[in-house]
């Protein structure tokens, strides 16, 4: 049987995929509580809600990774038991993780062939999987190499091995979790041509994410959870995105922030051919970085992930060691001076690692609060600190910045991702600084926090802070910034005024093309 003919009859096998009533325990938390859900062939299906509301735990139960507590999967009507991967593969069940399942160092053909070799048969004949994958390639235009080297394909590339190893496997319903985080704008144009041929072809296709824009715009239906329920499903044709949005949130939300007119001060941050290595010794991060922030203003870093952003954030912040060029804050040189020192100029830092940089798991969300400031005399008498004024104060931060949380005492690990986001605001902005680095500000925390984080940072920029906004999100760049600066390989392709380019530009400079 040929290539293609043995993946038509792949896609004809799940017709109907059912889960019903699923329930998944963890410690303390259920994920899914009673989830129904239905997909069929020939459709893509969205999966939206905000963070922990259930999405990635219940597509783990339907690929095997998790076993549920309650409630049954049914594949075309019949019951199924799916307790591992392996399982999921034997039924025609596909999955692409958010981070790529790839060994670096192998070719394309060698990473498809992984896992497919038996006791009867340990060798694989490279020659024939590399035939069918070309033949893959060509049916779906996935247009990949067999014998090129993971580790020299760009991201999108990477994906399409992923897509093909499913493909290789005769996926007939295959999960997308978050699939377009890390792909420019072209990459995912090309990714949901790719994704509606295979639809038409008759796979079915769950596609995992929290890009209204997106889920509009590549799914025929789509199902939203919150907090571990399912609220609704809903034709896509039939819906927007404010419905999906109060859908997800339980309320009406602000999808976009309002951008004044602000007439910009000062450059207050300048950065100079700044030159810094990556955590290898030896391998440059940042080559020759120069960008002006002003007061009043929001400038835009754009790029995709690790293309040197975090480098460059961890620089200014005084936390990476720069090799050469120069850093200003209100024209004097802070070059390679310490965070302390750095604070008590106006430099704020939202870092894009909450839980490694930003704040102590084990500390209380009072303790959080002040972490930067309890040695000040303002907070310690002498040797002991003073907890009635450390009290008041962290109470009205957590009041003015809206942090849910059941006390001022509660440890900082039972707070949700947003509200921990909230917290690290509270404290940097509190401080009223001059220049804010916000790198990430809304990675993981859901549409309400976004919101309310937005218009946070635009009530700053009113203020006149200059604010260095490092983002993966280009619809967070071009809603809130003033100018917009793309970061490729640890060096800036262009900078351009917001309003006067198209999003087909800004991907072209992610991809490496140099503007003008």
């Amino acid at each position: 049987m040929s290539a293609s003919a043995s993946t038509a009859l792949a896609a004809q096998r799940i017709r109907h995929l059912e889960m019903r009533g699923i329930v998944k325990r963890f410690p303390g938390v259920v994920a899914n509580k009673g989830v129904n859900l239905n997909v069929r062939a020939g459709e893509i299906h969205a999966l939206l809600g905000e963070n922990g509301a259930g999405k990635t735990t219940l597509m783990k139960v339907l690929f095997g990774l998790y076993p549920p507590d309650e409630g049954q999967i049914l594949l075309n009507d019949q019951p199924v038991k799916i307790a591992s991967p392996a399982d999921a593969i034997w039924h025609g069940i596909g999955m692409i993780h958010q981070h790529f399942m790839l060994v670096p160092e192998f070719s394309v053909a060698e990473n498809v062939a992984l896992g497919l070799t038996s006791p009867r048969e340990p060798l694989l004949d490279l020659t024939v999987v590399s035939a069918r994958i070309k033949d893959l390639a060509h049916k779906y235009n996935l247009r990949v190499d067999p014998d090129s080297l993971v580790w020299q394909l760009a991201v999108g590339q990477q994906q399409r091995v992923e897509i093909i190893k499913a493909l290789y496997r005769d996926a007939a319903l295959l999960i997308l979790d978050e699939p377009t985080a890390v792909l420019t704008p072209q990459e995912v144009d090309e990714l949901f041509i790719v994704l509606r041929q295979m639809r038409d072809q008759g796979h079915a296709l769950i596609f995992i994410s929290h890009k209204l824009h997106e889920v509009l715009a590549i799914s025929d239906h789509v199902t939203v959870l919150r907090d571990g329920e399912v609220i609704k499903t809903l034709n896509t044709k039939e819906t927007n995105r404010a419905e999906l949005a109060q859908l997800m949130v339980g309320r009406e939300v602000l999808l976009r922030v309002d951008h004044p007119d602000v007439t910009p001060g000062e450059a207050r941050l300048k950065i100079e051919d700044l030159h810094a290595e990556s955590d290898k010794p030896g391998v440059p991060a940042l080559r020759g970085i120069n960008l002006e922030v002003c007061s009043g203003e929001i400038l835009g870093l754009a790029g995709v992930s690790g293309n040197g952003q975090r480098e460059l954030a961890e620089a200014i912040a005084g936390l990476r060691r720069v090799t050469s060029g120069r850093i200003q804050l209100d024209n004097r040189d802070v070059t390679g001076q310490s965070c302390s020192q750095l604070l008590e100029l106006g430099l704020a830092y939202i870092p894009e690692g909450r839980l490694r940089d930003g704040a102590i798991r084990d500390f209380t969300v009072a303790e959080n609060l002040i972490l930067r400031d309890h040695a000040n005399a303002f907070y310690s008498d002498g040797i002991f600190l003073n907890q009635g004024r450390i009290a008041h104060q962290t109470d009205e931060m957590i009041g003015a910045f809206n942090i849910k949380t059941p006390s001022r005492e509660t440890p900082l690990k039972n707070l949700s991702g947003g509200n921990i986001q909230k917290l690290i605001l509270a404290r940097e902005l509190s401080r009223q600084p001059r220049a804010l680095i916000a790198a990430q500000p809304t990675r993981g925390v859901d549409i309400g926090a976004t919101e309310y984080i937005h218009r946070l940072l635009m009530a700053q920029r009113s203020q006149g802070t200059a604010t260095l906004l490092i983002s993966e999100d280009l619809d967070e760049i071009q809603d809130l910034s003033d100018r917009i600066a793309v970061m490729y390989e640890g060096a800036i392709m262009g900078i351009v005024n917001r309003g006067e380019v198209q999003v087909k530009e800004l991907g072209l400079m992610m991809a490496g093309v140099r503007r003008g």
